[in-house]
């Protein structure tokens, strides 16, 4: 049975065998075991009979292992069952990445540990870094090995504390060397293929940004946690705002230079606002994406009613330190109609947070350049008319009863006008209202009639509150339309991942996925899955509605190669690659699980 809180997980990571992970693990436990008298066994640690690791040994409790039969061969496993029965409060368990033998209850070691956390038993573990699954490709890319045993990288988001075992290539050398690494294979051979100089500082390289990508991720849960909104400039992270616009790819390039300089992270934000691009904006705006993903970005993808909320959203939740923005193309009275420049209220609400503004290359166009800013239409031409048809009628009745009625009242029937049409037609109508009927009611009603000369002072006010009663009211209706469009937008996003969860088997989910993608992007979609042997299937999953052409395999087969996204399948298609095994395990684990490349089974050297 589940406990109610989850216990603690422990994980001792290096970059390469040999650095010294057991024999920390070991040293640490038995200091809390003499120092806090905490009740440790070993459920499974090997030594590989280097006599320092083997001293350690002595004073703890080893749960026996159990034997398992396999292939006319005795093999020792850990014993899950009888860990469980004893119940220790810390179990130490070397080997995360283990694969057991045939038979076993689970086919990896680390599914036993998250057994034994359920179970309320806090883990010790071990594992070098060439085994997550989001490393595990780019360690063949650089050393050659393809490494069959892996752990999804969502077992670093269950750990709560990760110790970084580091040892120097020159000093891991030289240890395997004298024989303290293995003892029974051949050095020679080793210290020529993986334990290459450049090997080893790759992976240390990686471990080490691994752990760090940890620790930042606990720091942003602490902020969350406590709603610090201010930034802490621990480390340096980019933010670079991407959009339709021409620009964003030179933004793009710039960040992804400053940032290999800084050697920090970044993000790309893209903030999506509740408002339909065109096709070609829409098209800019997949390639922006797609590079900035190419280049190694962070993607993220907010709503909000305002870019500037939605970038500094972003930044704060994110602890991002710097800003990268475009040094607007746009004329002063263009600013001026948008509410003020973009890169001044940036800057306005970023406090603490540096902002970076660099010059855009002009965009190659054919068009002249106009200095009058674009119109955002927010209400259809037929609301335009339907306001005028509106004030002309109520006009034709006020000259109607204007014998019985005096020209105020007149006035407050067309104030009330103005502000109904603000409120259900929106604000440009209302504006359109306001003018109209400001002009019939100065010219026909107040005296003196037909001219615009006007007596008193009150009725001065009046025709000025139309205008400032149709900005208010039409700006506030704007503002709630827009609203309801975010939640509509937020709403849909939220019932298609629902519809997604929802499904019991694995071909409902990809019809489910296809129908949701196709809502999404507009366009047809075609999934290939993963075979046993590491292939791409030769036809696309039943529930695909593209109709797939030999083009589009040879793209799609491309793409599944190099483990990367092609920008001719963007218009067309989309792959999609899924280990469900163990995203099945996983949810039955009731734990998240975040899709990871297919597993690679092959030999380790």
């Amino acid at each position: 049975m589940q406990t109610a809180q989850r216990a603690k997980l422990k994980i001792y990571l290096g970059m390469a065998a040999g650095v010294g992970k057991t024999f920390a693990m070991l040293d640490d436990a038995r200091e809390a075991k003499r120092a806090d008298g905490v009740d440790v066994v070993i459920g499974w640690v090997e030594t590989h009979n280097r006599p320092e690791t083997d001293n350690l040994l002595a004073g703890f409790e080893i749960v026996p292992y159990r034997a398992v039969s396999g292939g006319g061969v005795i093999l020792a496993e850990m014993d899950l069952d009888a860990i469980l029965a004893r119940q220790p409060a810390l179990v130490l368990v070397d080997d995360l990445a283990h694969s057991n033998a045939p038979g076993s209850r689970h086919p990896q070691r680390y599914q036993d540990v998250l057994e034994l956390l359920d179970a309320g038993i806090d883990v010790w573990t071990t594992v070098n870094v060439q085994h997550f699954d989001s490393r595990a490709d780019t360690v063949q890319t650089i050393t050659g090995v393809r490494v069959s045993e892996r752990v999804p990288d969502s077992i670093l988001e269950l750990a709560d504390q990760i110790e970084l075992v580091d040892l120097s290539p020159e000093d891991l050398r030289a240890r395997l060397l004298e024989g303290k690494v293995y003892t029974s294979e051949p050095v020679e051979t080793a210290i020529k293929t993986f334990f290459r100089i450049g090997n080893l500082t790759a992976l240390r390289e990686m471990a080490l940004r691994l752990t760090a990508e940890r620790v930042d991720q606990q720091l942003q849960d602490y902020r969350q946690l406590k709603q610090i909104t201010t930034p802490w400039k621990a480390g340096d992270r980019l933010l670079v705002a991407v959009s339709p616009s021409p620009l964003s790819e030179r933004l793009i390039r710039w960040t992804r230079r400053m940032a290999y300089n800084m050697e920090a992270p970044w993000i790309a934000v893209n903030v999506e606002l509740p408002r339909r691009l065109s096709p070609v904006d829409r098209e800019r705006l997949i390639r922006n994406v797609a590079l900035a993903r190419e280049f190694g970005a962070e993607v993220v993808t907010t709503i909000a009613g305002d870019v500037i909320a939605g970038l500094m959203r972003v930044a704060h939740e994110r602890n991002v330190t710097q800003i990268v923005v475009g040094k607007p193309a746009h004329s002063r009275l263009q600013d001026f109609v948008r509410g003020g420049s973009i890169v001044n209220r940036l800057i306005e609400a970023s406090g603490a947070i540096d902002v970076y503004v660099v010059t855009g290359d002009e965009p190659e166009s054919s068009a002249p350049r106009t200095f009058v800013p674009p119109v955002e239409r927010h209400s259809a031409l037929r609301h335009y008319l339907i306001a005028f048809a509106i004030v002309v009628l109520i006009t034709v009745v006020s000259i109607w009863l204007s014998p019985i009625i005096e020209y105020q009242a007149v006035g407050l029937i067309d104030l009330l006008v103005v502000l109904l049409i603000a409120a259900y037609l929106g604000r440009g109508p209302a504006i359109l209202a306001a003018t109209v009927s400001a002009v019939t009611w100065g010219y026909l009603f107040m005296p003196p009639r037909n001219t615009f000369t006007a007596v008193n002072i009150e009725d001065v006010i009046v025709l000025g509150l139309y205008f400032v009663i149709a900005l208010f009211v039409g700006n506030f209706t704007a503002k709630i339309r827009q609203g309801e469009r975010q939640a509509r937008l937020y709403a849909e996003r939220t019932l298609a991942l629902y519809h997604l969860s929802r499904q019991p088997s694995v071909t409902d989910v990809l019809r489910s996925a296809v129908d949701e993608i196709e809502r999404a992007f507009n366009a047809e979609v075609a999934i290939f899955l993963t075979l046993p042997d590491d292939m791409l299937a030769l036809e696309a999953h039943p529930a695909s509605t593209l109709r797939v052409t030999e083009r589009h395999f040879s793209i799609a087969k491309w793409a599944f190669g190099i483990g990367q996204a092609c920008r001719a399948l963007h218009r067309h298609a989309l792959t999609i690659r899924r280990d469900f095994s163990a995203a099945d395990h996983l949810r039955r684990q009731g734990r998240r699980h975040r899709p990871q490349a297919p597993r690679r089974n092959a030999p380790l050297p």
